[in-house]
């Protein structure tokens, strides 16, 4: 067995309690590959935000979570080796299942996502309390889930969203013993979050829903899933080089400022570092169609990569110098 801290990796249990006292949230980036994973670390140091790397299932098969293990090991090297170190949680996104959160913890994950929203809340209780239990022997936090997101993502998928009864959270975080909280206020998986026409803005997040659940359990760590913004200027790159994302639209960033300010401790970008890179490996690659040094297109999605992290933390999610 290979624990977090021989990496130099920490939990989030830290990171959220300032968090909740400096009203911001702690981005959660996830990543499939080197030159993603070099960006989120590289912007992150760069605004000295604290940072939660987050690997899917279906990211952690594609990638070899024995190669994983060591680009985890890499990036810490540089994160420690920094003018100004960063804490950095390594976290399992959406896991479905008690054996796949025990393989990461097992692997050096320092936090793991425990997802049983698809199951009866009888169901999800047990699963959850399962994986706490094994997770906390050693000092990993774990994140539970109440409601269910719409959308597609990796291989999370739901037609139909159903919001977090607040009724239920007291409930859930007692009986479960969980660190954090998934709740389904209105964001949504993938970049097809919401149907608008054009010129109409996406709908509020329900914030009526969140303050009742702060209300009911105080102090306690939200999170929120599928809150990328689907920025705008990559997806119309996208398809001004042969993509086809029409109508594709996102959380809007001053929605997500309001939720940072609140008991919302941790957002998930991910759908949002994918358009930005194969925005930029469309451009390249349509500008010069004798390319075909991978550098030559990675290199430069990397650099816009890094640019996005970097006001990301600034301006949307508060975290920027906080680390």
């Amino acid at each position: 067995m290979t624990h977090f801290k021989e990496i130099g990796l920490s939990n989030t249990r830290e990171m959220f309690r300032k968090a909740m006292e400096g009203g911001y949230a702690v981005p959660a980036y996830n990543f499939n590959n080197l030159e993603q994973l070099q960006a989120i670390v590289t912007g992150c140091l760069e605004s000295r935000s604290p940072l939660i790397l987050q690997i899917s299932k279906g990211a952690r098969k594609y990638a070899n979570q024995i190669l994983l293990r060591y680009m985890a090991e890499g990036a810490m090297e540089i994160v420690n080796s920094a003018e100004h170190p960063i804490p950095v949680a390594l976290h399992l996104d959406h896991g479905d299942s008690y054996e796949l959160a025990v393989s990461c913890i097992e692997t050096g994950f320092s936090s793991v996502m425990i997802d049983g929203s698809a199951h009866s809340y009888e169901d999800n209780v047990a699963l959850t309390s399962k994986v706490v239990e094994y997770a906390h022997k050693y000092d990993v936090s774990v994140e539970g889930e109440l409601g269910v997101l719409a959308g597609i993502e990796d291989e999370v998928s739901h037609e139909k969203s159903h919001y977090t009864d607040p009724d239920d959270v007291e409930d859930f975080v007692k009986k479960t013993g969980v660190d954090s909280l998934a709740i389904s206020i209105g964001t949504s998986h993938g970049a097809y979050k919401f149907k608008v026409k054009p010129g109409e803005s996406p709908p509020p997040l329900r914030f009526d829903i969140l303050e009742e659940i702060e209300r009911r359990i105080p102090g306690f760590p939200i999170v929120l899933h599928g809150a990328s913004s689907v920025l705008p200027a990559y997806v119309d790159l996208i398809n001004k080089y042969g993509g086809q994302l029409e109508g594709a639209v996102g959380v809007s960033e001053d929605q997500l400022r309001r939720a940072a300010k609140s008991a919302v401790c941790k957002i998930n970008i991910d759908s949002d570092g994918r358009l930005v890179v194969t925005a930029v490996v469309r451009k390249m690659l349509a500008e010069d169609p004798k390319n075909f040094d991978p550098r030559k297109y990675l290199g430069p999605a990397r650099e816009e990569l890094i640019q996005m992290i970097v006001r990301k933390n600034r301006e949307v999610l508060g975290s920027a110098d906080r680390g």
